[in-house]
């Protein structure tokens, strides 16, 4: 069963919020590719679209848009998602999960793109998952 943390971005406000995803809800995300869309109930925001933006694996390998699929890739990067080159024409073949979520995948990263009734703040709680733990 595939669980992911989900980090939600609003745009509007700037502000991020973490969210443990599972069960259910997380297969919602299952399947979808970087840039498609989802209901924003799987992670408690009733009413709202969110779309993927991102992600990664277990191992901190980044999701990357143009590779197809869920599966694990080498692929030669000059830069962008991935790799930051040093120098001019700088290129490195570098280990990357293709745009499609699977149960490989331990984050997704999502923006809202379309709103609800209901504010961010009053749906996840004030100042969202930021509590201090002391």
């Amino acid at each position: 069963m595939a669980d992911f943390q989900v980090v939600v971005a609003d745009p509007d406000s700037g502000a991020t919020y973490q969210r443990d995803v599972d069960g259910q809800d997380a297969n919602r995300f299952l399947g979808k590719s970087i840039g498609e869309e989802v209901d924003g109930g799987a992670v408690g925001l009733d009413g709202y679209t969110v779309e993927i933006t991102g992600g990664s694996d277990d191992a901190g390998r980044p999701m990357r848009g143009d590779v197809a699929g869920p599966d694990l890739k080498e692929v030669l990067l000059d830069g962008g998602v991935g790799y930051e080159p040093k120098r001019d024409g700088e290129r490195k073949r570098v280990t990357v999960r293709g745009a499609e979520a699977s149960d490989a995948t331990a984050q997704l990263n999502v923006k809202i793109t379309e709103r609800g009734d209901e504010s961010v703040e009053d749906l996840f709680g004030e100042g969202g998952d930021e509590e201090d733990d002391e």
